[in-house]
């Protein structure tokens, strides 16, 4: 069903949310089978992986498709925008959680723990630490590869911006020049990032392992760099999309989206140097 001036859209029936209700099942089951070691996990978690990619590429296509039809009026843009804020609130509210329990743990848990001399005699409340296990590690510093992929990703959220900046005055060289800069920029931060992680893992001794030191900087910084992923791929389908001539200067939303959720991440990291690599 088009969308007018004067009428609600309403989509058409769509097999999309059955498809992704499965895949995430059969996701889910995957995980736990493959946990617990038990029959054929990997292969199930494959299939409900190949599911969910298969449903995103179809679906997100099909809206493409309907966007660059003229399908879609401002009150659909609008609940485009409204559902991308949503989402990025849900994102804020995602890593507020794991800083509140970095908070909790360097400024309760770990006092609380050294008060207890009879349980935990000789433990000092000191961080980073690994607990009362007292598992050896080299803590990270911000020196290195953290204050260079900082770097990356201040830059990226410049590149992105420009890039912006071509769209709107309808530059298409100009958008693709800066998308492209963007995605090596990306790609970078997750080369870095892999880097450090081997370091950490074969020369530092920091592992998931390595107590509550261990669990949150890798849970922390770990899902950062899958949101870095993740928006990395964005950019690639928008750099395909702005080379077949998708977008003008009153009508990009996708590309909008994208920038919002790219600079969510760089706000993101500025938040993981200061308090994870720094303080």
């Amino acid at each position: 069903m088009s969308a007018t001036s004067d009428h609600y859209y309403l989509p058409n029936p769509s097999p999309w949310p059955l498809l992704a209700s499965s895949g995430l099942f059969t996701l889910a089951l995957g995980t736990v089978l493959t946990i617990n070691d038990l029959g054929a996990g990997p292969w199930v978690l494959l299939v409900g992986a190949v599911i969910i990619g298969y449903m995103m590429t179809r679906w997100f296509g099909q809206v493409i498709g309907e966007s660059e039809g003229e399908v879609y009026n401002a009150q659909v843009d609008m609940s485009f925008r409204m559902g991308m804020a949503w989402f990025i609130f849900s994102e804020v509210m995602f890593f507020a959680a794991f800083f509140g329990a970095l908070f909790f743990e360097r400024h309760f848990s770990v006092p609380w723990i050294a008060a207890d001399h009879i349980l935990w005699p000789g433990f000092q409340a000191m961080w980073p630490t690994s607990g009362p296990k007292g598992v050896a590690f080299t803590p990270m510093t911000p020196w290195g590869i953290p204050a260079i992929n900082t770097l990356i990703l201040l830059t990226s959220g410049a590149t992105v911006t420009w890039a912006h900046w071509g769209l709107l005055k309808n530059n298409r060289a100009q958008l693709i020049v800066g998308l492209v800069l963007t995605i090596l920029l990306g790609i970078s931060f997750i080369a870095m990032q892999a880097h450090e992680y081997y370091m950490a893992y074969t020369h530092f001794g920091l592992t998931l392992k390595a107590g509550v030191y261990g669990a949150t900087f890798f849970m922390l910084t770990g899902f950062h760099g899958l949101h870095v992923t993740i928006g990395t791929i964005m950019l690639i389908v928008m750099l395909i999309r702005s080379i077949k001539g998708h977008f003008r200067p009153d009508h990009h939303f996708a590309f909008e989206a994208v920038s919002w959720y790219w600079h969510f991440v760089d706000v993101v990291w500025l938040g993981l140097f200061i308090f994870v690599y720094w303080l």
